[in-house]
């Protein structure tokens, strides 16, 4: 009873990516906002329209971050194709998903669409409008309720995920200043659920190129993602499910997250994210316009 009693304490926002568009908890009362169900003919043809619309958009975010900026992909080769695999990055901007997931799995999803990773979203920001809902849906966004006990979020993420592929942001929101933040315990209740390979991701620069309260993103800007080795989690398999071993595995996957996050500093010749100027830096290696996977 004790174990479900702390795990029933862990709230949809320590599941999920954001606050507001600010990145602030603003705490003030609004209209609440609730993702439409969907009929069975938009599960006929949910297959089709999620291949097209993501791949789309995709197409779209590579000319931005490859062509637009400069942008280097650094261990793919940890991600592999397997299902069942979980990737925690660090959070900087809101279109991070896109960059997480054309990294690890593009163009191979173009022909192999389970690869198209699961991504939970904050319902009042994702799903506010019937057209972003749709995208949304079809992004193969999970709505989670800010800030509630959304256990039917997670027991959805942990239908899909042994059969596909998942992206997560343990810090619950985005950095201003790009530094790695303290994750939260919830992302480490699905992991116990699933026992997925996890694979640590740490990007840099995606503060610069858009930051937080800014819609237009910003262009030439040097942009690095870092896939590190899975994480071995089983020695918190035999655990109690309680907030505490969630929150020692979650740890452990933030304490990777920073190994990699300083790592791609060093190589942009960037200082520690708090000095780190906001217009970029010009002094590191030259960039790679294809992973190197």
């Amino acid at each position: 009873m004790k174990q479900q009693i702390e795990c029933s304490e862990l709230s949809a926002q320590e599941l999920h990516v954001e606050d507001d568009r600010s990145g602030r908890v603003t705490g003030r009362r609004s209209k609440e906002v609730r993702a439409p169900r969907r009929g069975k003919l938009f599960k006929f043809f949910f297959p089709f329209t999620s291949y097209v619309v993501t791949n789309a958009c995709v197409l779209v975010f590579w000319v931005y971050l490859f062509v637009l900026n400069r942008t280097r992909i650094i261990g793919r080769q940890n991600v592999g194709e397997a299902t069942n695999t979980l990737l925690l990055s660090n959070h900087q901007s809101l279109v991070d998903s896109f960059l997480v997931g054309m990294g690890a799995y593009f163009p191979q999803a173009l022909w192999k669409p389970r690869l198209i990773p699961w991504n939970p979203a904050a319902e009042e920001n994702f799903f506010k409008t019937p057209l972003l809902a749709w995208l949304s849906d079809n992004w193969k966004c999970i709505p989670v309720r800010r800030g509630r006990r959304d256990f039917h979020a997670v027991h959805r993420m942990s239908q899909v995920l042994p059969t596909g592929t998942m992206i997560l942001f343990p810090e619950g929101t985005r950095s201003r200043d790009g530094s790695v933040r303290p994750g939260r315990p919830g992302v480490g209740l699905v992991t116990l659920a699933t026992r997925p390979r996890v694979i640590p991701v740490a990007i840099e620069g995606m503060n610069r190129a858009l930051p937080i309260g800014k819609v237009v993103p910003r262009i030439f800007q040097r942009i690095s993602v870092s896939y590190g080795p899975p994480i071995d989690c089983s020695e918190f398999y035999e655990m109690p499910r309680t907030r505490d071993t969630t929150q020692l595995l979650v740890d452990k996957a933030m304490q990777a997250i920073r190994v990699q996050y300083a790592e791609l500093q060093r190589l942009s010749g960037c200082a520690p994210a708090p000095e780190c100027p906001a217009g970029g830096v010009s002094n590191g290696p030259t960039h790679l316009s294809r992973p190197d996977g």
